[in-house]
């Protein structure tokens, strides 16, 4: 399980949000690599996820992001801890 911590002027950077102009919600493209990424190598789908997160401003843990790629690769549930601020 990985934590974050988020501002919460800045949720919709992690949570997709209908009414925010912000164009890159984590939640989206974690999603969409799971989709289309499940069974590769993590170490081919890490680096996406953290371009994702860098697109997204959002400062995810070195280890957080390597767990999320297992997670992909082996089609298991990822659980996030958010913390609001």
């Amino acid at each position: 399980m990985g934590e974050i911590r988020v501002d919460s002027q800045h949720l919709d950077r992690l949570l997709t949000d209908s009414t925010s102009s912000y164009g890159a919600p984590y939640q989206k493209s974690f999603a969409e690599l799971a989709a289309t990424h499940r069974g590769q190598p993590p170490a081919e789908i890490l680096p996406l996820l953290r371009a994702a997160a860098d697109h997204a401003l959002l400062g995810f843990a070195p280890a957080d992001l390597r767990e999320q790629a297992e997670a992909i690769s082996a089609g298991r549930v990822y659980v996030l801890r958010v913390t609001v601020s």
